[in-house]
């Protein structure tokens, strides 16, 4: 039982969160869930119940998970080679096989499992179902001083968000439900694709035209170069950050994946630390927040 100090503490947070729940009501909010937030057991419960506590109040919770780790360790102890290029993993056949095992099945259904135990409707899909994601094959391309032309290099079964079925996802919130969505996608021809979950959970919240955006990371959130977190950006002065190369390297696909969705109608996206209990809550939920928020304004 709470003593009473413990309680007015209670009540206090309560309050001060009453603003935010009116505010995001009957709102959709689309979460990409990964890194330390999937792995580490304490982090997975309290994900769990943020976006159980998120429906009950009346906002209407997707998420979007990766699964790189685990699909990394089954090819291991598969002992099928598997390497990267541009930062993508090479999806052959047999690899794409242990990808629909693990995203589609392992992964995806232990997220279901934990946010039903914790009193949620969790519903586990992938693209395709009901050719929910329909996916083209990304191309990339690789290019040397001592070329006339850029490279083409074929990386497999790996694609790109070509279309999204917005139907499948609202019938599912009608119902009360929270789809948990694994990032494989479905070509022309029937093949399967293993789609990057940030461009998922992107193009989703774009479709949906969501309220927010939020992207788990195992970082504080975007830094300037003095290591200091960045927030309260608008898409203007994320677009000039890239420019001037403050924003590199392995953050640019995110920072792109958030800036796309501002520039397509989504609200706002967040950029935010997923090693923080309850992270989600304390982005939506209060001032201080948790990581990084880009706006619209200036879109």
């Amino acid at each position: 039982m709470l003593d009473r100090e413990s309680a007015v503490q209670v009540a206090t947070v309560l309050s001060k969160a009453l603003p935010y729940i009116q505010r995001f009501s009957g709102k959709t909010v689309v979460i990409k869930y990964g890194g330390n937030a999937m792995t580490d057991e304490d982090l997975k419960r309290s994900f769990a119940r943020d976006v159980v506590m998120m429906k009950l109040v009346g906002i209407n919770p997707i998420v979007v998970h990766g699964g790189g780790p685990q699909i990394g360790d089954l090819l291991e102890r598969l002992q099928i080679n598997s390497h990267f290029v541009n930062g993508m993993r090479v999806t052959d056949s047999a690899t794409m096989d242990v990808v629909e095992m693990v995203l589609g099945g392992q992964v995806n259904k232990e997220i279901v499992s934990l946010i039903n135990r914790n009193g949620g409707k969790a519903i586990g899909l992938t693209g395709k179902d009901a050719d929910f994601i329909r996916a083209r094959k990304l191309e990339v391309t690789r290019a040397t001083p001592d070329m006339q032309k850029p490279e083409i290099i074929d990386i497999g079964h790996v694609g790109e968000v070509a279309s999204i079925r917005v139907e499948v996802i609202e019938l599912l919130t009608r119902g009360d439900f929270i789809p948990v969505i694994a990032p494989i996608g479905v070509g022309e021809d029937g093949a399967s694709y293993n789609i990057n979950a940030d461009l998922v959970a992107g193009k989703v919240a774009e479709v949906l035209q969501a309220e927010k955006l939020i992207l788990l990371t195992n970082i504080a959130g975007l830094m300037d170069n003095e290591g200091k977190v960045l927030t309260g950006l608008s898409a203007a002065q994320v677009d000039g950050l890239i420019a001037d190369g403050t924003i590199h390297g392995g953050m640019l696909p995110k920072i792109g994946c958030a800036l796309s969705a501002v520039k397509a109608g989504v609200n706002s996206a967040h950029i935010i630390d997923g090693r923080v209990p309850h992270a989600t809550l304390l982005e939506i939920f209060t001032d201080e927040g948790v990581g990084t928020l880009i706006t619209r304004k200036g879109a």
